[in-house]
């Protein structure tokens, strides 16, 4: 992690979850870290609990994903407030239980998942790879937050995770799409999809829960930092570019 001490990381969805798990993971290993979310009150409490030298590396920053305003106007801040993002960790998603994409009244549902799950990821790669760019920043690395439902739909009887799925395979072809055109730039930033299977966090929310027949095994959010901490530290010539991680037992 020495080539990333003091650098800046975005982390996305940092309230709660992987995302906060992310934040203290990455601003204890030395980076500078900006935690984005719709929920300042709960940044700061987690800026709150981190030791003395940390919090001071640590920016809560008011943004929500699904509006695209909101993320010029948070990178903008960032560029001139740090220098500007080398790593962005793109976390911030929602699902909307049982909300079917045949269901009657569900136009707002199916937007906000959409908007946030892929244009939210799309807007804040932009904004960073746009300030790599002018920055002359040629190792950055882009990462996504994805699922295993973004390469099968699960089955859960008697429940669908409507949209939920169907946004997480556009991140799948959204990672292949970034990595040609990164190549097309002929820029050395990396781009990396993780996909982890059921974490305890409160996308797992309880309609979900009382829906499945046992509650599967469950990753921890510290899990899936590791994992992005993992990725970020490989060779200037290793690029991961989907890591799957499930808990043993999984069967989803």
């Amino acid at each position: 992690m020495n080539r990333w001490t003091n650098r800046v990381a975005v982390v996305t969805g940092a309230s709660s979850g992987i995302g906060a798990a992310c934040c203290k993971d990455l601003v204890a290993k030395g980076m500078v870290v900006v935690g984005l979310a719709r929920r300042e009150h709960r940044l700061l409490e987690l800026k709150d609990s981190l030791p003395a030298d940390q919090a001071k590396r640590f920016h809560a920053r008011k943004c929500d994903v699904s509006k695209e305003q909101d993320v010029i106007d948070a990178f903008k801040w960032i560029d001139s407030t740090l220098g500007g993002a080398d790593v962005l960790v793109n976390n911030a998603g929602i699902v909307r239980s049982n909300v079917g994409i045949t269901n009657e009244g569900n136009s707002q549902d199916l937007r906000d998942v959409l908007e946030t799950n892929v244009l939210g990821v799309a807007w804040c790669t932009r904004e960073t790879f746009r300030s790599l760019q002018e920055r002359k920043v040629d190792d950055g690395h882009i990462l996504i937050i994805n699922s295993v439902a973004g390469h099968r739909v699960p089955i859960i009887p008697h429940f669908t995770l409507g949209m939920y799925s169907p946004s997480k395979h556009a991140i799948t072809a959204l990672t292949e799409t970034l990595r040609q055109e990164f190549l097309l730039k002929k820029t050395k930033t990396k781009i990396t999809s993780i996909s982890p299977g059921a974490v305890d966090t409160e996308i797992l929310d309880k309609a979900i829960v009382a829906a499945l027949p046992e509650l599967p095994p469950l990753l921890r959010s510290e899990d899936v930092a590791d994992a992005v901490t993992y990725c970020i530290q490989t060779p200037p010539n290793v690029q991961i570019h989907e890591l799957t991680i499930k808990p043993i037992g999984e069967n989803l």
